[in-house]
């Protein structure tokens, strides 16, 4: 037992004596702890380096699909497999392979995988060579998809507005006016007299913008042709803007429906008729109710839902503009008690869809200056700063842009915030460009797709 204990003893001296001997210590700890520490810092190079090709293999194969699933209604699905791994195969590596490719034409849907190896650098110490990674992605295209798109026309009596110079030069040297009102004075010229502008721009044969804004629908309604040629996708329907919305046509499969309302006068799309005002904020909260929520777009119960607004985007009623107007005494008016009022529509309004994952598309039909009118100089031509647009309307102006912007002006920054993203606002002058745009629009929509992976 005694020599037991001395071994023991012995051992602990000569373990004390070792730790007492710095010489060798820090050599043995720094290359007992060298390669663990190598491997540490590899592991972590590595996985930054694999991250960051992960994220390339990624968006290469989001861009195949993307641009595969705007085909999904032309190509057999070997034809688009085919393009899925042209696509993919131009843009990254030959050590990355393509994995199972699923082209769901029922449900307008392309999903796809994809492996590879991502070779290391300080890892192959610890006998890891390569990093394997794989990667998913679905898409989905309102094209394929099934969609209510609701046409809401502006039809208030800026609309009245001689859709071209030549039209507007007549009216005003015929009536003084390039508004075809419905209501206001009659007009003698030489033996014949009109009842109102607006039966001076007929006799005349006067294209309105409200006949460009039928137009316009007439296009969007060939195109939904072409995109659901068996109508069974793509439901369409019709709506009148002003002091109040009015739906014509409630969404229908029948784009010759469509159209019939369109032409009928009785229904109010045409320039025969047009409302009193334009209240955005009445209007489009109506519009939310008739509208709903949008959907995924995989079943006709559960439809995306698109509104395309036709506008000149003013906040008016005439009277606002003529009502309590002091004048001087060379007969210039000075000042009205509502000219504040006649201002841009207030995009918060336009929230009213956008929160219920509705899509605004807007056109805008832009308010030519009419410089000659006392009355468009007195409101939409004066600033945003005397309209008190937050006071009156509660709108917030963009920041970086002065209040003395006119209330013209500053109408596209308007519209453009209503809209659900830049790509869908257009701005349009000319009737060629006004019946262009909406067409424009609806097209831009059917090019997008959604990342559903």
């Amino acid at each position: 037992m005694k020599s037991g204990l001395s071994f023991l003893g012995r051992c602990f001296r000569s373990l004390r004596s070792l730790g007492r001997d710095r010489g060798g210590n820090v050599a043995i700890v720094v290359a007992l702890t060298l390669v663990p520490m190598i491997i540490a810092v590899g592991a972590s190079f590595d996985y930054i380096r694999t991250y960051n090709i992960r994220q390339r293999m990624q968006s290469d194969l989001d861009t195949a699909l993307i641009a595969a699933v705007k085909e999904i209604d032309t190509d057999d699905s070997t034809a688009l497999k085919q393009k899925v791994s042209d696509w993919f195969g131009a843009q990254v590596e030959s050590s990355y392979t393509l994995g199972d490719i699923n082209i769901d034409t029922s449900n307008h849907k392309i999903t796809a995988t994809a492996s590879g190896t991502v070779p290391t650098t300080l890892m192959k110490i610890a006998n890891i060579n390569t990093v394997p990674i794989s990667i998913g992605s679905a898409v989905k295209g309102p094209a394929t998809s099934y969609l209510n798109v609701y046409i809401v026309i502006d039809t208030s009596p800026s609309m009245l507005l001689a859709a071209t110079t030549a039209g507007q030069a007549t009216m005003y040297s015929g009536i003084k006016c390039q508004f075809a009102c419905h209501t206001g004075d009659s007009h003698t010229i030489g033996n014949k007299t009109y009842a109102n502008n607006y039966e001076y721009s007929t006799a005349k044969n006067i294209k309105l913008r409200a006949d460009v804004a039928g137009d316009a629908v007439k296009d969007v309604l060939a195109l939904v042709d072409t995109a659901d040629s068996n109508h069974q996708r793509i439901k369409v329907g019709l709506y009148s803007l002003g002091d109040t919305l009015t739906e014509v046509l409630a969404p229908t499969l029948s784009t010759d429906t469509a159209r019939s309302r369109l032409a009928d006068s009785s229904y109010g799309l045409t320039s025969a008729t047009s409302k009193a005002a334009t209240y955005f904020d009445v209007s489009l909260a109506t519009l939310k109710q008739k509208v709903g929520s949008g959907g995924d777009g995989t079943t006709s119960g559960t439809p995306l839902k698109l509104v395309l607004l036709l506008t000149d985007g003013v906040q008016s009623q005439r009277e606002w503009v003529t009502d309590k107007v002091t004048w001087d005494k060379n007969g210039n008016a000075t000042s009205g008690a509502y000219w504040n009022k006649v201002a841009p529509l207030n995009p918060a309004w336009c929230a009213y869809l956008k929160d219920q994952s509705d899509t605004m598309a807007v056109l805008y039909t832009e308010y030519l200056p009419l410089t000659s009118d006392w009355g468009y100089n007195a409101t939409v031509g004066s600033t945003m700063a005397s309209a008190n647009w937050k006071n009156t309307w509660g709108g917030t102006m963009q920041s970086g842009v002065s209040t003395s912007i006119t209330r013209r002006d500053y109408i596209p920054y308007a519209l453009s915030d209503c809209a659900s993203s830049k790509s869908l606002f257009i701005s349009a002058a000319s009737s060629t460009e006004i019946t262009a745009g909406l067409s424009a629009l609806f097209t831009q929509y059917l090019s997008s797709v959604r990342l559903t992976q």
